[in-house]
């Protein structure tokens, strides 16, 4: 099971840190990930982090202001958010890569994942 946590409502340009507790015992041999899904629109990859938490992949338009981490003794996963914009807003879920290995690759679309956590809203204000 996935548990995110730490949305909440922020100003434009404001930060906020959501954490992703796991209660399994795959997580520290699973990339994990960040996917958020905006209002009315498709849930999107937002970031992903290798199991020793030493390679991350990000989305091309949020690289550079969202940084992914883990920490594997407490099977938790974190999304740092930094200067938020009101296209930010949305639910954002945690999620476990299926796959054990993935060659020369990041897993981004939504079926390479499984045991979706049910989300954390972050409302960003204009």
């Amino acid at each position: 099971q996935l548990q995110a946590s730490g949305g909440g409502l922020v100003q434009a340009g404001g930060s906020l840190r959501l954490s992703c507790a796991a209660s399994e015992r795959t997580f520290s041999t699973r990339i994990m990930a960040w996917f958020r899904q905006p209002p009315g629109e498709e849930r999107e990859f937002v970031a992903a982090i290798a199991w020793n938490g030493v390679a991350t992949h990000y989305s091309d338009s949020l690289k550079g202001r969202f940084i992914i981490s883990r920490d594997n003794p407490k099977n938790t996963v974190y999304l740092q958010l930094n200067s938020l914009k009101p296209e930010d807003t949305g639910v954002y879920f945690c999620a476990r890569a299926r796959e054990t290995v993935y060659d020369n690759y990041w897993p981004t679309a939504q079926y390479e994942y499984g045991n979706w956590g049910q989300g954390t809203l972050v409302t960003v204000s204009s």
